[in-house]
């Protein structure tokens, strides 16, 4: 059985298949086919790749025609996917049915990774976990680079530096690596997230935990935040505007699985925010936490920053690349049968039918 990848669409800089990784599939038993200068933006050259055991093929085309299993990050545009053969098997990192629904034809096993189930099994192919973990870092160095002041506190004989007060809006996996960057910067941190389970990771991270007073625990079966009632939402907004008030810099990265990104710093909080203050929206793509974010821009609102940055990962394209690289090639062993030399679909594998994307079209 044949695995390939090809070349990402700009501005996509990830890639799915590592030099280390195309080596795991070809001890499965698989061979590895990939388009020419696959890894060059990244510093992999071709040569890496065939010492590994990696065959090159000289057009994108030819690695579609000749693969049962393309993996990828991105879905690919309809014209690509017209070139799969029948029953082709594609591995992506994330599926929006809002938009791709339509590009999905009957007869290709799409398996999105962002639908894994929350389960043990699963950890080593959990995409969501290990490109947010970077997201979350890369939004605290991303923003203080625009703060352009001292994050510690620092004690000279001309006087005392205040440290930068931080407030991470959300508390999932970007936002609890948001909250260590930032604590390890010298930062005092301070966070809010409905489901009142991660006030304990919150604390044992150094941050305070800020939580509107008689709240409910808004957390879904599966361990994602579920959408707050009005109640919650107005009172969590009145808690947001005085923590709004005192931060220098604020991380967004609230995200409801499936949904428009909760709108949470709107425009009052932003207007009684200090001038200088920076607010970066993880969830911009999704349509953003704060008021007048915009992808891939960088909003000067009477003197406070909003940063919007589609792509987090395309600021560090090397370890997400790595990292997913590892997630794709657990999901493969887990879907590739070696006593049979093919790809099952076991259908009572959770993880298998949880992911399996099937077309109406």
């Amino acid at each position: 059985m044949n695995v390939g990848s090809t070349k990402e669409k700009n501005p996509e800089k990830r890639i799915s298949i590592t030099p280390d990784t195309s080596k795991n599939l070809k001890d499965l038993g698989l061979k590895v086919f990939l388009e020419k200068d696959y890894g060059k933006d990244l510093g992999y050259s071709d040569e890496e790749y065939k010492n590994k055991g990696t065959e090159f093929l000289n057009s994108s085309d030819e690695v579609y025609s000749k693969s049962d299993l393309i993996c990828k990050v991105n879905l690919p545009a309809q014209e690509e996917i017209n070139l799969l053969k029948q029953n082709t098997n594609l591995i992506v990192s994330n599926y929006n049915p809002e938009k791709e629904k339509n590009l999905i034809k009957k007869d290709l096993n799409v398996f999105a990774l962002n639908l894994l189930p929350r389960i043990t099994r699963a950890q080593s192919m959990d995409v969501l976990s290990s490109q947010a973990n970077l997201a979350g870092y890369r939004a605290v160095i991303e923003s203080i680079y625009e703060y352009e002041k001292a994050v510690p506190m620092m004690m000279t004989a001309a006087g005392t530096v205040p440290a930068a007060r931080v407030l991470v809006v959300g508390a999932g996996v970007a936002g609890l690596q948001a909250i260590a960057t930032a604590k390890r910067l010298g930062a005092i941190v301070s966070a809010t997230d409905v489901r009142l389970t991660a006030k304990e990771q919150v604390e044992s991270l150094g941050g305070k935990f800020l939580t509107v007073e008689g709240s409910e625990n808004l957390e879904t079966k599966g361990g994602y935040a579920k959408e707050a009632g009005e109640d919650f939402k107005k009172k969590q907004s009145e808690m947001l505007e005085n923590a709004a008030s005192k931060s220098d810099i604020i991380i967004c990265t609230a995200l409801i699985p499936g949904k428009k990104a909760p709108r949470i710093i709107n425009e009052s909080m932003i207007k009684k925010m200090k001038s200088g203050s920076i607010i970066f929206d993880l969830a911009v793509a999704q349509g953003g936490n704060a008021a007048y974010s915009e992808v891939d821009k960088v909003v000067n609102k009477d003197g406070i920053k909003i940063i919007g940055i589609g792509n987090v990962m395309n600021k560090l394209p090397l370890t997400a690349s790595n990292l997913y690289a590892k997630n794709i090639f657990s999901f493969v062993r887990n879907l590739y049968s070696r006593e049979k030399k093919q790809f099952v679909l076991n259908m009572e594998d959770e993880i298998i039918k949880n992911t399996l994307i099937k077309g109406d079209n």
